[in-house]
């Protein structure tokens, strides 16, 4: 349900579950940030996460949910690994998101999207926090009440209105989403482990 692809130093990691809207299980996220592990350990230059079919993710799988899973520190641990990788993350969003799934796009350096995406985070509805660090990243994007809004309005955003808000950085056609995702890694690959990671701490963010 997790696929990954290397080639010059970038990975390609794909949530392959379209039958169910790639929505994650524990076992998903466990597999997720295991190879977030091995590409820092495979000095990776930089790491694409997107989707199969027309849905990035739809969260926490339903079963899964109710077993638990919403509130699990899996997610938690996973949007962490991301944030403090030392190369270049791209989230490459060929669908909507929504969600749980928002922490892993919210911890990469850039976000490209579909224009068919929708972007949104029920948790006032469903009854339960978000992961804990996705709030001050949500924050720091689009600024606290745009926050407020996908949080606590509930509010559901479409692709331009995310891009205008800085919640995502392109809009991009979906027959060239990962193309476009690994034309801005192309630079990354061509450097060291060392020079990506220094330019990130200077950068700052996540």
């Amino acid at each position: 349900m997790i696929r990954s692809a290397q080639a010059g130093g970038v990975w390609t990691v794909t949530l392959d579950r379209p039958e169910k809207a790639n929505s994650l299980t524990a076992d998903m996220l466990e597999a997720l940030a295991e190879v977030g592990d091995a590409a820092g350990q495979a000095q990776a230059r930089a790491l694409i996460l997107t989707g199969a079919g027309r849905v990035f993710s739809a969260g926490a799988d339903l079963e899964a949910a109710r077993a638990g899973l919403a509130t699990s520190p899996l997610w938690e641990a996973l949007s962490g690994r991301l944030a403090a990788a030392q190369y270049l993350t791209i989230a490459a969003l060929n669908g909507t998101l929504a969600g749980g799934a928002f922490g892993m796009a919210l911890a990469c350096d850039l976000r490209l999207s579909v224009p068919q995406a929708r972007f949104f985070y029920p948790v006032m509805k469903l009854g339960f926090l978000p992961q804990p660090s996705d709030p001050a990243r949500l924050a720091a994007l689009i600024g606290p009440a745009r926050a407020k809004m996908i949080r606590m309005a509930g509010a559901s955003i479409e692709a331009e209105e995310a891009r205008d808000w800085g919640l995502v950085d392109r809009i991009c056609p979906p027959d060239t989403l990962l193309q476009e995702a690994h034309a801005l890694a192309q630079p990354a690959s061509m450097a060291s482990p060392a020079h990506i990671a220094a330019i990130k701490g200077l950068v700052g963010g996540r």
